[in-house]
Order: structure tokens, then C-alpha cells, then sequence
């Protein structure tokens, strides 16, 4: 018993550990975007840059969609109390969902933008609008490097790391352009680049969005399959029937299960086994660790034997009727 209280102890510690390096990475990049944000806002108005403007304004939604998901991961940390009976931890789904969004909202933006600019052309400076694309691609690279490692349990970290890892694009493409603007003229590399970051954008979001979506919609995950569980169920020697199957999903690691189960048991130690055996099961074979089964008897199952007095009544046994 003891032993099992200490290692309660030191998983809820390593997660205040773990919880508490994931807001110091995303303080970091909020930092390094910060900075880099105004440098090249300036530069790109300066070198009327339309690609360089557009990264900018992408920097200044990340900046943003990272403080969101500062807010979130710090709200999620909370424990259930009240009314939220599950805690907090749908706001960092939710964090990424704003994430997936801005991210669609950007591409629909600098499009818009890239086509105004077709339209009306400007003279580019090519050198200062080089210099800034490199600097903020070393910027994105040093990003990733820091998220990465702690985005694969964390939805929220991995919506960051997509707007870091579509800077990192945008900064490539208008390394591009700025090179052939300087060296050729080619002004409306400017524009196509930008479109191209417009895509690989609104592409990147997608997925962040339908994942985020799905587990608000309480879908169960693509990894388990709610008709493989009921037969899997089935499958055990007593269970008769299998109704009101629910699996969803709580947060990205973070599974639910929850069934009423018709089952054939003669007795309340023998249905005790089954449903012990049953949650086993599920556990090792579906990795899902929240689980709520109610089991239902076709016979009312048979409780110990006791005396036959005990089931008289004895206000009956005891009225004067009763003596006569």
C-alpha cells in the first residue's frame, strides 16, 4: 500500500516537472518571435516586401496563438473542483483549435494581399529583405528544436510547433524571392512566393483543426474501433448483451469508455471477476484507462444464505392476527 502511494507521488511530480518545462519552452519562443516580429515588420515596410510583411503578420498571429496556448496549459494544470468535474483540460484542445484557425485565417489573408499586389506592383529591395529572411529562419530553426521533443502527448504544443514549422517555410520562400528580386528583378517572385506560403499555411492548419474537432464532438479516436470493442466484449464467456457503447476521447491522451453490459453470473462474486477481467482487458489491449462498466444480470444473482427468520416479516410475525 505504501509503495503504491510514493509512486502516486512521483508521476504527480513529474508532471509538475514536465508541465513546467513545456511553459518555459513556450516562453522562450514567445521571446525570440517577439523580437524577431518588429525587426522584420520594420525591414518588410521599409523594403516593401510583400512576402516579408505577410511572414510578419503570420509571426504576430504565432505570438498570439502561443499566449493562447501559454493561458491554456496553465489552465489545464488546475484540478477539477465545482462544476468542472473533469478539470480543464479541453482548453488546450481548444487552444489548438484557435491555433488550426488563425492558421486558415492567415493564408486567407495574405492570398487576398498577394493578389492586390499582382495587381499593383512595387519597386522590392532585395539585399535588406534577404538578411531578414536568413535571421528568421535561424529564429524558426532554434523553434523547432525546442518544441519538438514535447509535442507527441501535447496537442497544444504541436498547433505551436505547426505555425513555428510554417514561419520556417515562409522564411525559405522568401529567401527565394529575395534572391531573385536582387538578382534578376523579378518582382513578382515577391508575390508567388507569398502564395505559395498561403497554401502550405491553410494546408498545415487543416489537420490541427479536424483533430481538435473531433475530439469536441466526442469522436472516439481513429486508433480504437467501437465495433472491434463490442465484439471484443462479446467475445468474454457471460456477457450476454452489449448496450450504450461510448468511447470518446477527453483530451489527446486521454481516452473514455463507458457501456452497460448484460451478463449471465449466478452470483455478485462471480460478476465482481467478470468486470475485473473485463476492464483488464480493455486496458491492455485498447490502452484505454478510463473505464465505466455497468453489469446487468439476466438472473438476479444469489446473495449469501442466511437464516429463515430474517426473511419474514416481522411486524407480520408479531401482530395479534399473526398469533391467532
Amino acid at each position: 500500500m505504501f509503495s503504491f502511494q510514493l509512486c502516486g507521488c512521483v508521476d504527480d511530480s513529474a508532471k509538475v516537472v514536465n508541465n513546467q518545462q513545456k511553459a518555459k519552452i513556450l516562453w522562450i519562443t514567445v521571446g525570440l518571435l517577439a523580437i524577431f516580429f518588429v525587426t522584420e515588420w520594420s525591414v518588410g515596410l521599409w523594403s516593401h516586401s510583400l512576402s516579408l510583411q505577410a511572414d510578419a503578420g503570420h509571426i504576430l498571429s504565432d505570438i498570439t496563438a502561443l499566449g493562447i496556448s501559454l493561458l491554456a496549459s496553465f489552465l489545464a494544470q488546475q484540478p477539477a473542483k465545482k462544476k468542472a468535474t473533469f478539470g480543464n483540460q479541453r482548453i488546450e484542445v481548444l487552444a489548438a483549435l484557435l491555433n488550426g484557425l488563425s492558421l486558415l485565417a492567415i493564408a486567407t489573408f495574405i492570398t487576398w494581399e498577394a493578389i492586390q499586389r499582382w495587381q499593383h506592383p512595387a519597386t522590392i529591395l532585395g539585399l535588406p529583405m534577404l538578411g531578414i529572411a536568413v535571421l528568421g529562419l535561424i529564429v524558426n530553426l532554434l523553434n523547432i528544436t525546442l518544441l519538438h521533443p514535447h509535442t507527441h502527448d501535447d496537442l497544444n504544443l504541436r498547433g505551436a510547433l505547426l505555425h513555428v514549422i510554417a514561419d520556417t517555410a515562409s522564411s525559405v520562400g522568401v529567401i527565394i524571392a529575395a534572391l531573385t528580386v536582387h538578382l534578376w528583378d523579378w518582382w513578382w517572385a515577391d508575390v508567388a512566393i507569398s502564395l505559395v506560403v498561403a497554401i502550405f499555411t491553410g494546408l498545415s492548419a487543416l489537420p490541427l483543426v479536424q483533430e481538435s474537432l473531433k475530439i469536441f464532438l466526442e469522436y472516439a479516436p481513429e486508433s480504437i474501433d467501437p465495433v472491434e470493442v463490442e465484439i471484443s466484449l462479446k467475445s468474454f464467456p457471460g456477457v450476454v448483451q452489449v448496450e450504450k457503447l461510448h468511447i470518446w476521447t477527453l483530451s489527446l491522451n486521454k481516452v473514455m469508455l463507458c457501456a452497460n453490459l448484460t451478463v449471465e453470473c449466478t452470483t455478485i462474486q462471480e460478476r465482481d471477476r467478470l468486470l475485473n477481467k473485463l476492464e483488464n482487458h480493455i486496458r491492455k489491449t485498447f490502452h484505454i484507462n478510463e473505464i465505466t462498466l455497468q453489469l446487468t444480470s439476466c438472473k438476479n444473482p444469489s446473495l449469501v444464505k442466511i437464516h429463515p427468520l430474517f426473511n419474514q416479516d416481522l411486524v407480520l410475525m408479531l401482530s395479534p392476527n399473526r398469533a391467532k
